[in-house]
C-alpha cells in the first residue's frame, strides 16, 4: 500500500507540512509505506492548453512535473494538501492537478472527431483514494477543500470521507503552529485511518 502526500505550501517547513506529516505518519505507523513531496522550490508550469498529450500520451512540457507524474501513478492513495490563499489551492498545486488530470486522461484515452461523443476509458488516476487537506488562518476552507474534492471526482478517484472535514486552523502571523490546533490534528489522525481502511479493503 503506497500513499503519497503532495504538500503545496511555497514554505518548505509549514503548517500545511505539519498536518499532512501527522496523517502519513498515522498510516505508516499502520503499515503503508509512504511519501511527502514538497512542490515549494520545483519548477512546475500551468497547463499550456497544446493537447501534445493527446499523441505523446504524457504532459510534453519539461519540468519537475514528470517526477510527480510517475510518483502519483503509482500511488494508491493521494492525499493533496494546501494552504489556502483567497479562498483557493496554491498556484503550484493547481498546476499539478491541471496537468495531471488532462494528460492522465489522455493517456488512457483517443481524441474523437466533433461529432462524436465520448466513452471515456478511465485514467492513471482511476481508483486512485484521494482525499484533500487545506489549511488556514481562520476562513476559506471551503472553496479550497472544494476545489480538490472536484478534482478528484472527475478523474475517477475513490474520496475519502472523515468524521469532519480535513482543515487544520493555524499561521496566525505567519506563524507555523499546527502542533497547537488539537481537534485539526485529531482529523488528521482519523483521516489516516480511513485512508488505510479503504485502501485494505480495495487491495482485497
Amino acid at each position: 500500500m503506497k500513499i503519497l502526500g503532495i504538500c503545496s505550501s511555497p514554505r518548505v517547513e509549514s503548517n500545511t507540512n505539519y498536518y499532512l506529516n501527522e496523517v502519513l505518519d498515522e498510516a505508516k505507523a499502520k503499515g503503508a509505506d509512504t511519501e511527502i513531496i514538497k512542490l515549494a522550490g520545483k519548477k512546475i508550469s500551468g497547463c499550456h492548453g497544446c493537447y501534445g498529450c493527446v499523441e505523446a500520451k504524457k504532459c510534453i512540457i519539461e519540468d519537475d512535473f514528470q517526477e510527480i507524474y510517475n510518483k502519483i501513478v503509482e500511488a494508491d492513495g493521494l492525499l493533496l494538501a494546501s494552504p489556502v490563499y483567497h479562498s483557493c489551492i496554491t498556484p503550484e498545486l493547481k498546476s499539478v492537478l491541471d496537468r495531471m488530470g488532462f494528460s492522465g486522461r489522455w493517456a488512457k484515452n483517443e481524441m474523437k472527431e466533433t461529432n462524436k461523443s465520448y466513452d471515456w476509458k478511465g485514467s492513471v488516476l482511476s481508483g486512485k483514494v484521494v482525499s484533500p487537506i487545506t489549511v488556514a488562518r481562520r476562513a476559506g476552507q471551503n472553496f479550497a477543500f472544494a476545489e480538490i474534492l472536484l478534482w478528484a471526482a472527475t478523474n475517477d478517484c475513490i474520496i475519502v470521507g472523515n468524521t469532519y472535514w480535513n482543515v487544520g486552523v493555524a499561521g496566525k502571523g505567519g506563524s507555523v503552529n499546527a502542533n497547537e490546533d488539537e481537534e485539526g490534528i485529531g482529523i488528521m489522525r482519523r483521516l489516516a485511518d480511513n485512508m488505510v481502511d479503504v485502501i485494505s479493503k480495495l487491495n482485497k
